[in-house]
């Protein structure tokens, strides 16, 4: 395995490459994120592969899969299950290309030192701060499904706004552990509360079914609206940013692709169950979030299930936000891994503002749904699908040969460069209709005034 890339090949070492070793030996970069723990206060390296597979089902599936019925009623039953499938193929395959990558560079702690193998500084401040944003905007979007669950729950009798104020403070408590090991004890019951919510969502759909419900093989429809509907299952897989921090809290990384093959098995398959049952037994109108599509009573007892999932997977993305600011402000020191005051102070205001901003932003933008959507499009898009093939790609260039590498194995070669087309697409294409979506959002006056309830 090689670890750095300490290697000429035959037109030259380039001088990103150069750069990058001349950093590592001058520890600006530092080969494992975490080094070696056996003396620290604070160890992060504890996580087997199975507790790293409930923490990714629990951050992945999660509210997104309530849109993917609506999904199916837009383009229809065929085509709506046929990329529900394939998606989570194409996520399998992409799992495997980073976690290959970490492999190579385990001293890749977020996409932000990915960035800086590829791109150089320019690249490192992109992708972190991206994912910092998403994050960020994910967290809010929990905040939003706890809003809806608890308004359900209490017959709407509390202003919006406040129902969010109270599910964002046992997300921000739940965000506050240092380590992800804490995290993903509590993720167990999540992951079994969205699995029962979901089997709760699909009896109350079959018991009490739509009245005069129409359901279509096929469907066709505009672009817009088929894309709209495509990026419903295109983002109900988007967790893949979360993969370098996991995996740099594994024990074993060598491991991380049983977890990854778990997350992805168990995914595609509750999705694409789950979209078919809600669908079938509801119909065209079935809306998004499905849940809110059942009885009452049915409703409530699904969003009161799903709760606790919604609440892990929001604290989990502000987690995120923060432990990669972090480890970038601390790398190397001894604040990250013993208790000193200035850690640990750092820590709870970093944990304190990715709440607080996800909370804002959720509370006080009319358009904070589609903002998600324009975030996922051009962050989402590039984490989960497109920049896998460019980890491929420059890593079979600088380690096998350059160009001739890349003819060699060209059949794994086009499958990169095409899995990186697909993400200049979902970014461009999803960007375009989320804009387009808001624009006629306010000719429609559909858009309320901020902080209200």
């Amino acid at each position: 395995m090689n670890h750095q890339h300490d290697y000429v090949d035959a037109s030259g070492e380039d001088s990103r490459e150069l750069q990058y070793n001349k950093d590592i030996r001058s520890n600006h970069v530092v080969p494992d994120p975490f080094g070696n723990e056996e003396n620290h206060q604070i160890k992060y390296k504890t996580l087997s592969w199975e507790l790293v597979s409930v923490l990714m089902i629990a951050e992945i599936v999660s509210n997104g899969m309530l849109s993917l019925p609506s999904s199916l009623a837009v383009v229809g039953i065929v085509p709506g299950v046929i990329l529900i499938v394939f998606l989570g193929i194409f996520a399998t395959y992409t799992s495997y290309l980073l976690v290959q990558f970490k492999l190579r560079h385990p001293e890749v702690h977020s996409m932000g030192d990915a960035g800086y193998i590829l791109f150089g500084p320019i690249g490192r401040e992109v992708l972190a701060s991206g994912t910092v944003i998403f994050a960020v905007f994910a967290t809010g979007g929990q905040l939003l499904a706890g809003q809806i669950a608890l308004a359900q729950l209490s017959d709407n009798k509390l202003c919006l706004m406040l129902y969010t104020g109270i599910f964002a403070v046992p997300t921000l408590i739940c965000s506050f552990p240092r380590t992800l090991d804490r995290l993903s004890w509590l993720s167990i019951p999540s992951v079994l509360s969205i699995l029962i919510a979901g089997i709760v969502g699909m009896i109350g759909a079959g018991i009490h079914p739509a009245p005069n419900k129409h359901i279509d093989v096929a469907k066709p429809s505009s672009f817009y609206a088929a894309f709209i509907s495509i990026t419903n299952p295109v983002f109900a897989y988007a967790g893949h940013f979360m993969f370098f921090i996991l995996m740099s809290e594994m024990k074993k990384p060598q491991d991380a692709m049983k977890a990854a093959y778990t997350l992805q098995g168990f995914a595609t398959t509750f999705y694409t169950i789950f979209a078919i049952v809600t669908y079938v037994y509801l119909g065209n109108d079935v809306t998004s979030p499905s849940f809110s599509s059942l009885k009452t009573k049915w409703a409530k007892a699904a969003y009161g299930i799903a709760l606790p999932n919604f609440l892990i997977a929001g604290s989990l993305y502000a987690h995120t936000a923060a432990k990669l600011i972090f480890v970038r402000l601390f790398r190397s020191s001894s604040h990250l891994h013993s208790h000193t005051w200035t850690g640990w102070s750092t820590w709870f205001v970093l944990i304190f503002l990715m709440n607080a901003a996800a909370f804002v932003l959720a509370i006080g933008v009319p358009i904070f749904n589609y903002l998600i959507g324009i975030a996922a499009s051009l962050f989402a898009s590039w984490y989960t699908y497109g920049i896998a093939g460019a980890f491929w790609l420059h890593d079979t260039y600088h380690d096998g040969g350059g160009t001739r590498a890349w003819k060699r194995k060209w059949g794994q070669s086009l499958l990169a460069a095409a899995t990186f087309t697909a993400g200049v697409f979902i970014c461009i294409a999803g960007t375009y209709v989320t804009i387009k979506g808001i624009v006629d959002a306010y000719k429609s006056d559909a858009v309320g005034k901020p902080f209200s309830c």
